[in-house]
């Protein structure tokens, strides 16, 4: 098994790593920290959610900051406030015995004028939205012309988004000798098209399998039921679960809304996070969610990116995901911190052919519910 020291990370960012239990390199890790460590290149790394993405390029970023030159030396895009919250926090967690590198997030949904102000202060790393990195852009507020690293994390998810326009503006703005490293779960054609216009022909690339981030302290059950059924399925497998914590994930915001007040109806304590909520509500949610005065939330995919809840017992699957690479993210929310997790996808018949797809795409076994 490789280790952090012979990937080449320092000792001080390693001790960082043991405190927060982080001892041995996942899969993209390895194959990723080597090349952004030692070679001066752009880079593609198509890995899922859930693998070690954070610290495949977080840790590498952080070495080759110079701590004694203020001014913005990386750049992280990210699809969604909560993502560029857990990156900020996780980077400033990895530096606790390093020198001193300081991180700011800025994201849509939050007082401009306070992320202005923090900005003011010396700052070596920003982890922003396209969007709102755009409009500190265009206030002329926010300096990237010194910026030497520029990571775009979830580059599928933000084009998925509508952030293309604001990623090739960026992108543009931020100097021409800029380093690239591009982190995406999937290679639709607009990601093709950034690598193709923004990045060198000798960028190097990895791609990590979609099991590599299936955690193995998760078990997989489906239910079989009709559509009409699904609710009474949920509410008869919450019954058993009363004093467990979890998450519902649907496909759409429509789905993620109906279903919600279905188990409102019911007396379940839940509550539910979509694409069209506005930030302040959101937050709201969130904060009783994390304080356990709820225990079950109702999500939709994109919704979910970078919320990190500990302690949840199980994931329900109430849609499937519509790709595979979303069952690793959702089901990835339990079986957390060596507990065990259970997921649980409740089906049609029609939809057994693709639960045996992805037992053979992902490597897992997902058995039926006793």
């Amino acid at each position: 098994m490789t280790t952090f020291s012979e990937l080449g990370i320092s000792k001080d960012l390693i001790k960082g790593l043991s405190e927060m239990n982080i001892l041995e390199p996942s899969e993209v890790q390895s194959l990723s920290i080597p090349i952004l460590l030692q070679q001066n290149t752009d880079f593609i790394g198509q890995a899922q959610t859930g693998t070690g993405k954070t610290a495949a390029f977080g840790l590498p970023l952080l070495q080759k900051i110079d701590a004694k030159k203020q001014a913005i030396q990386g750049l992280i895009l990210a699809p969604t406030r909560e993502l560029c919250q857990q990156i900020a926090k996780q980077l400033f967690k990895f530096t606790k015995y390093t020198d001193k590198i300081f991180i700011e997030a800025v994201y849509g949904g939050a007082d401009m004028q306070v992320q202005i102000q923090r900005l003011q202060r010396p700052t070596h790393i920003v982890v922003a939205t396209p969007g709102r990195l755009m409009d500190l852009i265009k206030r002329e507020v926010i300096d990237i012309s010194q910026v030497k690293y520029v990571v775009l994390d979830e580059a599928d998810e933000m084009l998925s988004m509508g952030f293309k326009q604001d990623m090739h503006s960026i992108l543009d703005f931020v100097p021409a000798e800029r380093t690239i490293w591009l982190f995406s779960a999937t290679m639709p054609d607009g990601i093709r098209e950034i690598i193709s216009k923004f990045l060198r022909n000798n960028a190097q690339k990895i791609e990590v399998g979609r099991s590599a981030g299936v955690n193995a302290n998760i078990s997989h059950e489906y239910v079989v039921c009709q559509s009409k059924d699904k609710v009474q399925e949920i509410n008869h497998f919450l019954s058993y679960h009363k004093d467990e914590r979890g998450m519902i994930f649907c496909q759409t915001k429509n789905a993620a809304r109906i279903l919600t007040k279905q188990l409102l109806a019911k007396n379940i304590a839940v509550d539910v996070i979509e694409g069209d909520m506005g930030q302040r509500d959101r937050d709201k949610v969130m904060r009783m969610f994390k304080s356990e005065k709820i225990d079950l939330l109702v999500a939709t995919d994109i919704a979910a990116r970078g919320i990190d809840v500990k302690g949840l017992s199980f994931v329900l699957h109430y849609q499937l995901p519509q790709q595979i690479e979303y069952y690793t993210h959702r089901s990835g929310r339990t079986g957390r911190a060596g507990l065990k997790g259970t997921s649980i996808l409740f089906i049609s018949e029609k939809e057994k052919s693709k639960i045996f797809e992805m037992e053979k795409e992902l490597k897992i076994k997902i058995k039926v519910l006793s």
